[in-house]
């Protein structure tokens, strides 16, 4: 312990740089908190898509002839979903309307809103 280490010049004059630099780093830091603090920052992108884009290139698919490959190929219709539809039309008949839907298992009216405009019951699109 009794042993101790000069540092040279070039050491020193290093060391007071390195320090110089850290203080304007912090002091910069310093700044931008206390800029950020009185002035939040809002931004919004509000972008409007046609409804066009939106909705399918193809005829609505038709709920009572459908096949599970059919149905998979909805938005938010997975093969689970598409079983039940099936299903559940085997057992009950075809669908009376496409609000009918909902009586499916897991299909509730926000499923059945990302729907719109994608299925019909025969030429019957949901409004």
């Amino acid at each position: 312990m009794g042993n101790k280490v000069k540092a040279s010049k070039t050491e020193k004059i290093l060391l007071g740089i390195t320090a110089v630099f850290l203080c304007g780093l912090l002091t910069l830091a310093w700044q931008d908190r206390r800029s950020a603090g009185s002035e939040p920052v809002m931004m919004s992108a509000e972008t409007q898509i046609p409804e066009e884009e939106l909705m399918p290139d193809t005829a609505p698919l038709n709920l009572n002839t459908a096949s599970e490959k059919d149905l998979v190929a909805l938005p938010g219709i997975g093969e689970e979903l598409a079983r039940r539809i099936v299903a559940y039309r085997a057992d009950n008949g075809p669908f009376e309307s496409v609000e009918a839907l909902m009586n499916v298992k897991g299909i509730g009216e926000g499923k059945l809103a990302e729907l719109d405009g994608w299925i019909t019951v025969d030429g019957e699109n949901k409004k």
